[in-house]
């Protein structure tokens, strides 16, 4: 223990020191946990001291992980997903004795993010904003019980995407969606009577292909884009990042909050299930944003203003209820703790990989396949549906990295996801007798055949759970399987 104590204080001390040699901006981590096969708190917590970072979020409130960070020195942001579970003063001060008072002491508990995208709920369902009165209502409640409690301490926030702008072709033109206006003036007057931040969240692969007028290198802070964007006042905008970012700082200063803070609660670019979603774009992506990120350079409208982001995000999620097959893959890691690229969290811009994860061990290297057996067609569709319903088969989406797979290869992928996801139980191999557990990795080109990491810390998925976006698995992975099949009949 002794020893362990050891390490962990020098991993803290490294990430006071880069910290420090950040200049003026700061690098946090999201660490979500919507998967089977988790990595254990304690595990997370060294692997962010070892790689330098300073502040990390995460999507719960569970004691066994503040516990986890406690003594690191990582300055925490928790969040409270659903809106509805705290409705009074009382409860909103039972949930602080509950979640926070035990581990105050001792863990940096610094931010309370509050819901799940409510305002983007409002925009999406057309100017219903009862979700969205809902989130503030809890903000507020929520943000005076702390005060009374911590005083200045702690700040409250409600993350919001940049579907909360109007669409725009220059960012003096952006300002906050009408039909969201009146709540987010409370949001702001909130934030403005606490001095919290307005969190932002971007994401520059949805946002330039859902605006095709835009260069698909726009994406990159490389300043390779033939897309340049003249502003007001000589702005002129080279990369996403930054338009998304001065898109938001006039919508606060048309709102009344020209000084707000910014901090970027998500950004991030994906691995699998999408053109352009893989390893090798990530990394030119993050090669280039954090080192601007660190710089303390700032944005045309906030020149030499520093910049606070949090990565999205450690490990993928692939229990994520589906919305796009990508928002499964923004993990800067592997279930077994391995890089999946090169990145410098520090945001010094050294041609590295990260940390590894340590002390953890694969699972015996065995695979499920599909034995060949196409006898009755639609008992193979039946199977290869139903694994894909429990498992995670994003990557066999069009642009995804076993998009190229054949009719045999493509069941053979489906069956073995669910395999490893049973943690190579020989049962979750049947597949009504069309599975086959074989030594011979069946890997092809870049579509890798997983095999899971020896059991650590599992969640039973049965019911709603922490995370984001959470809908039913069951339908969202219906809607999925869809869309899949599809594709799987033309096959």
């Amino acid at each position: 223990m002794g020893c362990v104590k050891m390490i962990r204080f020098a991993c803290s001390l490294l990430a006071v020191i880069l910290f420090a040699i950040r200049s003026e901006g700061s690098i946090g981590m999201n660490w979500g946990r919507q998967s089977a096969q988790r990595l254990i708190p304690s595990t997370v917590v060294d692997l962010l001291l070892q790689n330098g970072i300073g502040d990390a979020r995460i999507y719960t409130s569970q004691p066994d992980i503040l516990e986890a960070f406690a003594g690191s020195g990582i300055n925490l942001t928790v969040q409270i997903i659903f809106i509805n579970f705290i409705k009074t003063p009382q409860e909103a001060h039972d949930w602080i004795g509950q979640k926070i008072d035990p581990f105050f002491s001792t863990t940096n508990i610094r931010r309370v993010f509050i819901g799940n995208h409510e305002f983007k709920t409002a925009v999406m369902s057309g100017g219903n904003t009862s979700s969205a009165e809902a989130a503030v209502d809890l903000m507020e409640t929520m943000q005076t019980a702390l005060h009374d409690v911590y005083g200045e301490q702690i700040k409250v926030a409600l993350p919001q995407p940049d579907c909360v702008l109007t669409n725009v072709t220059r960012p003096s033109d952006a300002e906050f969606r009408s039909e969201i206006k009146e709540q987010m003036a409370r949001h702001l007057s909130l934030l403005n009577q606490s001095n919290a931040p307005f969190v932002a969240e971007i994401f520059p692969i949805e946002y330039v292909n859902a605006h095709p007028w835009l260069d698909s290198s726009f994406a990159f802070a490389d300043n390779k884009s033939k897309t340049v964007i003249q502003d007001i006042n000589g702005a002129v905008y080279t990369n996403i990042f930054d338009y998304l970012y001065d898109c938001f700082v006039w919508a606060l200063r048309k709102a009344g909050a020209p000084d707000r803070e910014i901090v970027v609660g998500q950004v991030g670019w994906p691995t699998d299930g999408y053109p352009g979603a893989d390893a090798a774009t990530a990394e030119r992506f993050y090669k280039y944003l954090l080192p601007h990120v660190a710089s303390g350079r700032g944005t045309p409208m906030r020149p030499g203003k520093p910049i606070e982001i949090f990565v999205h995000c450690l490990t993928d999620e692939p229990k994520n209820p589906f919305t796009l097959p990508f928002t499964r893959h923004w993990g800067i890691y592997r279930s077994n703790g391995e890089p999946k690229f090169k990145i410098d969290l520090s945001g010094q811009g050294r041609d590295i990989y990260p940390a590894r994860a340590k002390g953890i061990m694969r699972m015996p290297q065995r695979w499920c396949v599909f034995n060949g057996d196409k006898r009755d067609s639609f008992k193979v569709k039946a199977q290869f549906d139903d694994a894909c319903l429990r498992a995670d088969c994003t990557s066999l989406s069009p642009g995804g990295s076993c998009s190229h797979l054949d009719y045999d290869k493509n069941i053979s992928y489906a069956f073995n996801m669910y395999f490893q996801s049973m943690f190579q139980n020989e049962t979750a191999c049947e597949f009504g007798g069309l599975g086959e557990v074989v030594p011979t990795d069946p890997s092809d080109g870049s579509c890798v055949f997983p095999v899971e990491v020896v059991r650590g810390q599992q969640v039973n998925f049965s019911g709603a759970g922490e995370g984001l976006y959470y809908v039913d698995p069951k339908y969202a992975a219906m809607i999925f399987i869809f869309a899949l099949s599809v594709f799987f009949v033309l096959l």
